[in-house]
């Protein structure tokens, strides 16, 4: 007896704040599965919608809408191939865009006033031009001043100046984020002003300035489909509208993009969460 006392001693009793972090736990436990529950009714609800069923109420017959399954298993692969080509695009892309962005934003910072005019004039002249104008532009209008460039690099350049310019804010803010203190001590210590930014300041802009970038990716994915446009460009978008228009099977092939389109964009959101929780640990 007076050793069963004696291990309940030694059980310790959680504490107040314990309680109330598993309690913590529980709720967002249950609301996590909750959420799971409603995506799997939404998803089934679609797969029902298109599933051709049809059914009887009262005296009124309804069919949900039916799909054509041969022209899905004949050109899936063929469209899928494209998702190959839309990262890669948008891989070079943001690239392209990060660099100019970079670039605008310490010109914007810049106390220099053709510096700073140009990249002000940078971004508002993109900002105020659609997107879509801007693929054309280069690659319908610069071949009239001698300038060819193929439908993949007019798409890139485009994509890459316009998510630039609005990218721009992104990393001014992430420049000026860095404390006035860090610039002067690194002042003091006799590093020049390019070696301050270079070691100092844009480090750590960068690390502010990776996890919304991550967003504008996502984005560019969507966006690169206005690349197909020019016909050049054999990517999701281009290679559903092919097979559509020439089976005249547009829903089944748009549908099949848009599949493409959301996974792609599930994987890369994951993979981005991913990226701010390890960033974030740093401020803890």
């Amino acid at each position: 007896m007076g050793i069963l006392n004696m291990h309940r001693k030694e059980i310790p009793k959680k504490s107040q704040a314990d309680l109330l972090f598993e309690a913590q736990v529980r709720v967002k436990r249950r609301f996590m599965v909750q959420v799971g529950l409603s995506w799997v009714i939404f998803l089934s609800f679609i797969i029902f919608l298109f599933s051709g069923t049809t059914f009887t109420i009262g005296t009124r017959t309804f069919s949900t809408i039916a799909l054509d399954t041969e022209f899905i298993r004949d050109n899936l692969r063929f469209i899928a191939e494209g998702a190959g080509q839309t990262i890669y695009v948008s891989v070079l892309s943001i690239c392209l865009a990060t660099i100019l962005a970079l670039l605008a934003a310490l010109g914007r910072l810049s106390k220099v006033p053709p510096v700073y005019a140009l990249s002000t004039f940078y971004v508002s002249l993109i900002r105020g031009t659609p997107l879509y104008l801007q693929v054309f532009f280069f690659f319908l209008a610069l071949p009239q001043l001698g300038i060819v460039l193929s439908g993949l690099w007019a798409g890139v350049l485009a994509l890459g100046l316009n998510y630039g310019a609005y990218m721009s804010e992104i990393f001014r803010a992430g420049l000026s984020s860095v404390g006035k203190g860090q610039r002067e001590a690194a002042m003091a210590l006799g590093m020049t002003p390019r070696q301050m930014m270079g070691r100092i300041v844009i480090p750590q802009a960068l690390r502010f300035a990776i996890p919304p970038t991550g967003n504008e990716f996502i984005a560019m994915l969507k966006d690169s489909a206005l690349v197909s446009a020019t016909g050049f460009v054999h990517e999701l978008m281009w290679r559903a509208t092919k097979v559509g228009r020439a089976q005249f099977n547009n829903l089944e092939a748009l549908i099949i993009a848009a599949i493409f389109y959301w996974v792609m964009t599930l994987v890369f959101s994951a993979l981005q969460n991913r990226l701010e929780t390890r960033l974030s640990k740093g401020d803890r």
